[in-house]
């Protein structure tokens, strides 16, 4: 039994059957597909790595703690991996349809919080995996760490995994779940005593920590007042769309390398073009509109590598839609990300996240109950946009012996957000996947094409 940790719990906490807060991603491999019972071999094989594919959430009574994971004793891996096939053509709009259609669907919570699609029928013989685990399982960086495990790093390995046998071990009473909470419950003065005085401890260390902590606090304040409206902001419904747009890794490193600034610096400064353009096609004034985008920032050290939770904090970044140049745009991003590198702000937000330690657990599930009940009622203008921006392996992955070509990602909208953007880097290409509200976002596929345009024309800059 694993108690989960704050940040994971609120992804939990928030999902409220229109917020879907699970992250996926498609993985095309190329032809002909394999047997779906070597699929099966493949994946069991791999299990003994990822413990958390075989536990559940387990809820204390009365929100005492945080929820824990255990081990599922009714896991069935032929329930979490499904097959299905495309309809002909096989093409972008059937996938685009079938991720539609997946991501719209939230996670049973009585069983381990993952399932994968083997997916057949792409055009050009190829198929696709899709998978799709919920947030309080792992981040963007972990997620993709989870695929790079399941996958090899070789088209046949010398030596294959072999599955072992596994047993669960026994489910907690809620009897006992609720005393465990109870008695951390009693400790907890305790241990926030003896932080205390390790802070106190170290005057110089505190003191620094409390002033980054003030500014990134401060940052956070400015960045709650409300941004001009447009459509991409308002109430959104349960379904979702989704589309992809691809660009050559290389092409954004030159661009970085011309106008010194880095490849996320690109990333961003080309989603603010497609932004644009978006208003553009639905006849909406730019001239004035600033897009605030939370930007998710990984805190994870290097001795949690290999870990899978959420080590996660944030930035908002304000995208400047109003700036007509390509370039001008890549400069005042530039700019803007390293003046919010220096604001904390990181370290303001993981400061949030810990405090939520301290304390009754039952304080923080029903404010955050409260705050999403608000949200479906009263639509937040702060946060227009997520986009986040997951670096993965440079080197060819395979499975069943097939290699994987393309790895396209997708990213969880929430109230008030009607569009948001994953990007993942692989093997010398990056994917941008586009989320939409299946209601307000018809004409997602603009977005993704000014995305592709918007990287042609720096090119032809550089």
């Amino acid at each position: 039994m694993e108690r989960m940790g704050p940040l994971d719990a609120s992804f939990l906490y928030l999902e409220d059957g229109v917020t879907h807060l699970h992250i996926a991603g498609c993985a095309v491999l190329e032809g002909p597909a394999p047997s779906y019972e070597s699929v099966i071999e493949a994946i069991a094989a791999k299990l003994d790595r990822v413990p958390r594919y075989r536990q559940v959430v387990r809820f204390v009574p009365f929100d005492l703690s945080r929820p824990v994971w255990v081990d599922d004793p009714h896991f069935n891996l032929a329930y979490h991996l499904r097959h299905t096939a495309l309809p002909s053509p096989g093409g972008q709009a059937e996938l685009e349809a079938l991720m539609g259609r997946l991501m719209s669907q939230e996670l049973d919570r009585h069983r381990p919080l993952w399932e994968a699609w083997m997916v057949e029928g792409l055009e050009d013989g190829c198929w696709a995996l899709v998978t799709k685990i919920h947030h309080c399982m792992a981040d963007g960086v972990s997620g993709t760490g989870l695929l790079a495990v399941i996958l090899d790093a070789e088209r046949a390995p010398t030596a294959p995994p072999v599955p072992r046998e596994w047993s669960p071990s026994p489910e907690p009473s809620r009897l006992r779940l609720l005393g465990e909470a109870t008695f951390e419950l009693a400790l907890s003065p305790l241990e926030q005593l003896r932080a205390a005085e390790r802070l106190l401890a170290r005057p110089r260390r505190l003191a620094s920590s409390l002033g980054a902590f003030a500014d990134g606090l401060g940052s956070y304040a400015k960045r709650l007042a409300p941004t001009k409206s447009t459509s991409l902001v308002g109430p959104i419904g349960p379904n979702r769309r989704w589309t992809f747009a691809r660009v050559e890794l290389d092409e954004l490193k030159r661009v970085g390398r011309r106008f010194g600034v880095t490849v996320n610096d690109v990333i961003l400064g080309v989603l603010t073009g497609a932004f644009r353009e978006l208003l553009l096609s639905r006849r909406e004034p730019v001239d004035e509109v600033t897009l605030r985008s939370l930007v998710p920032v990984s805190v994870r050290h290097e001795s949690e590598q290999g870990t899978y939770n959420n080590r996660v904090s944030a930035m908002f970044a304000e995208l400047p839609v109003f700036l007509a140049d390509p370039v001008d745009r890549l400069l005042a991003v530039s700019g803007q990300m390293r003046a919010l590198k220096a604001s904390h702000q990181t370290e303001a937000g993981e400061t949030i996240t810990a405090l939520a330690e301290v304390g009754p657990f039952s304080g923080v599930a029903l404010g955050e109950r409260t705050a999403v009940a608000f949200l479906r009622r009263v639509s937040q203008h702060s946060v227009n946009t997520v986009t986040t921006n997951v670096p993965g392996p440079q080197f060819p992955l395979y499975l069943a012996g097939r290699e994987l070509l393309d790895y396209l990602p997708f990213v969880p909208i929430a109230h008030g957000v009607r569009v948001g953007a994953a990007i993942v880097s692989y093997n010398g290409k990056v994917a941008f996947g586009l989320t939409g509200d299946y209601d307000t976002t018809p004409d997602l596929a603009v977005l993704a094409e000014a995305v592709e345009e918007g990287v042609r024309q720096l090119t032809k800059l550089v």
